[in-house]
């Protein structure tokens, strides 16, 4: 499993030569109200199985929980479904406040 990260995605998104890729935020509603990186797309763990065919397999998308461990397995398992272009987010939130937005409000 690719993993990108988060100084690496930051840089990656400030690119202007490159497509961004699509965030895609694991967490539950809940962990979302308190903080998320700008332009991710909420889609919670638990609704993945019946949700990812609203994805699109070749686009490249970086999955994105607290701390790696959900998106990781959300990365696994979209593997498994044909996607090719899926990262995950080592760290998640939790290391993006730390290395690239120390404001980012935590948990």
């Amino acid at each position: 499993m690719q993993q990108i990260t988060p100084r690496q995605l930051a840089e990656r998104l400030n690119d202007p030569h490159r497509p961004a890729p699509l965030l895609l935020d694991v967490r539950e509603p809940w962990e979302l109200e308190i903080c998320r990186i700008e332009g991710s797309v909420a889609m919670p763990m638990g609704s993945v199985p019946a949700r990812f065919p609203e994805l699109d397999r070749d686009r490249e998308t970086v999955v994105i929980c607290h701390h790696g461990g959900r998106s990781a397995q959300v990365c696994m398992f979209l593997g498994r479904q044909g996607f090719s272009h899926v990262i995950n987010l080592a760290g998640g939130v939790a290391g993006w406040a730390a290395q690239v937005d120390p404001g980012m409000a935590q948990y």
